[in-house]
């Protein structure tokens, strides 16, 4: 990028003002529109991060200025350090989201290939959104017990309200056994809320790439054997994928720079196995969310000037699994999104643990908060998750050329 500005004679980006940057950002279409392919998408990772930068003083300045920001978790309170911690703002994922829908919608709009990725993202974020507002300005929620509902079932004076509590005791016992799947209830959307509203965005998904992508995507290419034909079962594969995947990334944004920069490492791969697989437009993507990740991931490094939530974590998350299914890399998924998968699981067998065995397997879940009661800081924490994240997707790259 250094030949850019000895040609055109303009300023580094750090350097810019309000002309000089659009000066720039002229010169940087151009300079995207007349090289290569691949240095064309990689361009694209430069670019993305420039607007980023440019506009993420406007985001936190609304940010602070209506105190976007929740209230500690009171269970984080036994971990070291974490006790007198500042309220740090939420949403600040929308720079990374924002960033990404925009620039697709301006330079890498194609109806084949980018607007159900974006679609889907959206609808993950706009979920998360509403759900980081509602914990920060809401109410405190109540859900009715199972036991509730059958007492009232037997006890209420109407029966139009007794034949009301029967026909919808299923509905209850749903959104009860759900929140095993989470936290407690509190101000925010339930469990089971959240689980109809991303089922409708991995639906859309699969909807996208088993009627629109062709049939070869019925199947599941396992690495070095045979590929396995899925057929329309390949439709529950997606949903359940795009839900697990989202919410992964979700449970893994809870140390400064964590999710950040596991995101950064995972959707470079997929930037470079798009374009191998022959996929410009969503390897394009794929660049563009690379460079916003960057500028989300500087403001984020500890200390951190504000948080991703649920609004980058959901959304960012259904990208990631919506991106790798369509270029077919199923098989190597798990090795691309290896520490939000890892950090998922020890959720699922935490809650099981307690339920079944009565007893913690960790000290706490996700794994990361089990490391620090253990001793470890938390930037030893990030780091060493950065390192191992790569370690297995460059595997994971490995395996998806084989």
């Amino acid at each position: 990028m250094g030949e850019i500005f000895q040609q055109k004679n303009v300023r580094a980006p750090e350097a810019l003002g309000h002309e000089a940057f659009l000066c720039y950002f002229k010169h940087m279409i151009n300079f995207l529109q007349n090289t290569g392919d691949l240095a064309n998408t990689f361009g694209f990772i430069v670019f993305s991060a420039v607007v980023a930068f440019a506009w993420s003083p406007f985001l936190i300045a609304i940010l602070y200025r209506f105190r976007l920001a929740k209230t500690p978790k009171q269970e984080l309170a036994v971990i070291e350090g974490r006790q007198n911690r500042k309220q740090v703002p939420e949403m600040g994922g929308l720079l990374v989201i924002i960033t990404i829908a925009v620039l697709t919608y301006l330079f890498d709009w194609s109806r084949a290939y980018t607007w159900v990725p974006i679609g889907v993202m959206l609808l993950s974020a706009f979920l998360g959104g509403i759900d980081d507002i509602m914990n920060i300005y809401g109410q405190e929620r109540r859900s009715r017990k199972i036991g509730q509902a059958v007492t009232l079932m037997r006890v209420h004076k109407e029966i139009s309200m007794r034949i009301w509590y029967s026909l919808t005791l299923p509905w209850t016992a749903f959104k009860r056994l759900s929140a095993w799947l989470g936290s407690r209830p509190g101000k925010g959307i339930f469990v089971h809320e959240k689980l109809i509203l991303q089922f409708i965005a991995g639906a859309t998904a699969a909807w996208w790439i088993y009627a629109k992508l062709g049939p070869a995507w019925d199947y599941f290419y396992t690495p070095f054997g045979p590929a396995i034909y899925l057929g329309a079962w390949i439709i529950p594969v997606i949903i359940f994928i795009v839900m697990f995947t989202a919410n992964a990334v979700n449970i893994a944004d809870g140390m400064d720079g964590l999710a950040g920069g596991m995101l950064i490492i995972t959707f470079s791969a997929l930037t470079l196995l798009s374009w191998t697989n022959g996929f410009g437009e969503i390897a394009i993507m794929n660049a563009i969310a690379v460079g916003a990740l960057v500028a989300y991931t500087y403001f984020n490094i500890k200390p951190a000037r504000f948080m991703m939530g649920d609004v980058g974590s959901l959304g960012l998350g259904a990208l990631l699994a919506v991106n790798t299914l369509a270029i077919g890399e199923i098989g190597a998924l798990f090795f691309l999104g290896f520490m939000f998968y890892i950090e998922a699981i020890t959720v699922v067998i935490q809650v099981f643990s307690r339920a079944v065995l009565g007893r913690r397997i960790f000290k706490m879940a996700p794994i990361h908060h089990h490391f620090e009661l253990a001793g470890w800081s938390e930037e030893k924490t990030i780091m060493r998750f950065w390192i191992i994240h790569f370690i297995f997707v460059v595997f994971g790259v490995w395996l998806a050329l084989h």
